[in-house]
């Protein structure tokens, strides 16, 4: 590598500016303006130390006003040349995120966030791919590559292992890129043992296979990419049959599974009034908390339910509103009135093993569906991660392996009305307290409850072109105006700012490939032809 490339092209000089409201920098008069891009990285090279920032402002300048009033000839190539850099120039706005200084400890302890700023006429350059390994970490035990910065080929490494401490979340709008970065960060995951995955797959995109962005094509899903560490769980079997999905485990529902609280979550999509709510605790109370559903379906419509009803001041048309909603829910194939297994305990073996699992929805893709399964599943799943917990505490054993819950279409689960009331709003307050996080991945995060989205460790968004949207994903984000036009640059598709917990700054990065037998190969993926010649080497080197 040379010396330019090591260091970074010089691009201009500090000229101003503060710590709250960033560096002002002028261009050098051979640094094209056209080339200087939002998001973009570079190092600003104090007297004592070195300031790492990104570019959030291009801006162009003038030192006498009256040529913006009455611009010179340029079509003269002379005058152009002459007025190009002193007469005019352009300038940078940066934001410094981080600085390291030149001693020994500082390096070793690596960049800290910035607390003073470089002096005048300080030297600014491009980041190098040393100083974008050097905040970002090379990939190992602990990193995983995410993708490549604005105009550089260097890996930007995530802190998979801390990226698994707090709940965290995708956005963007539709077709942006948001299952295509989901899959890289469940495969860092699974890749990096960091933690166990429970996937609610409501597109089936995660597990057997999915699709690109586009959808023009199949990629591989975690189960073939890692099938000794992967179970795919079905909830529809004649789909997943009909896919030719290898799954390892059939869903069933029972009703003695479903709780009141479940039903009150699904209140809009089923359509159900407030007095219909009710009525659902009140029948609860009547038939018990196990046998409600069942005693519920049982009813007749004659005179013993007109008699029950009246007993428990149930007006007629509430319980018609109840049994058109529930009646929806009875016509699902894996609802049953007692389930031939228990789901959850087999789920927890496979957790247990260090398996990841996968739960395909198959043509069950209605959000009413999603919405009930994940809520049950999860409520008992984390009812034993808690006993598990407290007991370690209790008795000094191991604790359960930590546990990560991948949920789209978040704001069903966490919009301001039922986020207190389901275990996901549950499990993103609490902040890991029982080895339990979530990753949630939403085009509507101002759905999401602002309590919710302050608990959200790392954010990876992509275009979001909704005002709500950008400001519930930004907000109590330090420098929010400057990454807030970061962000409206974004390009269309697999572009994503990165920012948040497991970085140690943010991040405008293209996401890697994914989808090329080469890709593949770099997650230890290897196909049968690939293991049969080195099988045949092998044996040839014996001999």
């Amino acid at each position: 590598m040379n010396e330019a490339s090591a260091h970074g092209e010089r691009l201009g000089i500090v000229v101003g500016g503060s710590l709250t409201g960033g560096m002002e920098v002028k261009l050098d008069s051979a640094t094209p303006i056209e080339e200087m891009a939002v998001g973009r990285y570079v190092v600003i090279e104090g007297q004592k130390s070195r300031f790492f920032g990104m570019i959030t402002d291009v801006r162009l300048g003038a030192i006498d006003q009256q040529l913006t009033i009455t611009p010179p000839d340029i079509s003269d190539p002379f005058i152009a040349d002459v007025v190009s850099g002193t007469s005019t120039y352009g300038k940078l706005q940066i934001t410094p995120m981080l600085t390291i200084s030149g001693d020994a400890m500082s390096i070793l302890e690596g960049p800290q966030p910035v607390k003073t700023v470089p002096a005048h006429f300080s030297l600014v350059r491009e980041a190098s791919e040393q100083d974008v390994e050097l905040v970002f970490g090379r990939e190992d035990e602990k990193h995983f590559y995410v993708g490549t910065p604005l105009d550089m080929e260097t890996k930007v490494c995530l802190n998979i292992a801390e990226f698994v401490t707090r709940s965290n979340g995708v956005f963007g709008k539709s077709g942006t890129g948001k299952t295509f970065l989901t899959r890289l960060l469940l495969i860092g995951m699974v890749q990096k043992g960091t933690a166990s995955n429970l996937i609610f797959d409501m597109h089936n995109e995660y597990g057997w296979e999915g699709t690109t962005e586009q959808g023009q094509r199949k990629v591989k899903g975690l189960k073939q990419l890692f099938p000794s560490k992967v179970a795919v769980f079905a909830l529809d079997e004649e789909s997943a049959r009909r896919r030719k999905v290898s799954t390892d485990y059939i869903v069933e529902i029972g009703y003695d599974d479903i709780e009141p609280e479940d039903i009150a979550l699904l209140r809009d999509t089923l359509n159900l009034t407030e007095p219909a709510i009710e009525a659902v605790y009140q029948f609860s109370r009547e038939f018990g908390q196990q046998g409600w559903l069942k005693g519920f379906f049982e009813l007749s419509g004659g005179a013993e339910t007109k008699e029950l009803l009246e007993r428990l001041s149930i007006h007629e048309s509430s319980y018609r509103n109840l049994r058109r909603g529930l009646d929806r829910l009875n016509r699902l194939p894996f609802l049953v009135p007692h389930a031939r297994d228990n789901s959850v305990q087999r789920i927890l073996e496979y957790l247990d093993r260090g398996m990841n699992v996968v739960l395909e929805f198959g043509r069950y893709t209605d959000i009413t569906v999603y919405v009930l399964v994940a809520n049950i599943l999860t409520r008992r799943i984390y009812d034993k991660y808690r006993e598990r917990k407290e007991s370690a505490m209790g008795e000094k054993t191991d604790e359960p392996r930590p546990l990560v819950i991948t949920i789209e279409e978040a704001h069903k689960f966490l919009n301001p009305s039922v986020a207190e009331q389901t275990i996901f709003g549950t499990i993103a307050r609490e902040m890991r307290k029982y080895n339990v996080t979530l990753l949630v991945i939403d085009q509507r995060p101002s759905g999401i409850s602002d309590e919710v989205m302050s608990q959200i460790g790392t954010k990876a968004t992509y275009l979001l072109d909704n005002e709500k949207d950008i400001d519930s994903v930004l907000m109590g984000v330090s420098g929010k105006s400057e990454l807030k036009t970061v962000l409206s640059k974004l390009e269309a598709k697999q572009q994503a700012l990165i920012f948040g917990h497991a970085l140690p700054m943010p991040v405008v990065v293209k996401t890697r490939e994914y989808g090329s037998a080469e890709s593949y190969r770099e997650f230890g993926f290897r196909d049968a032809a690939e293991l049969k010649s080195k099988a045949d080497e092998e044996i040839k080197d014996l001999f």
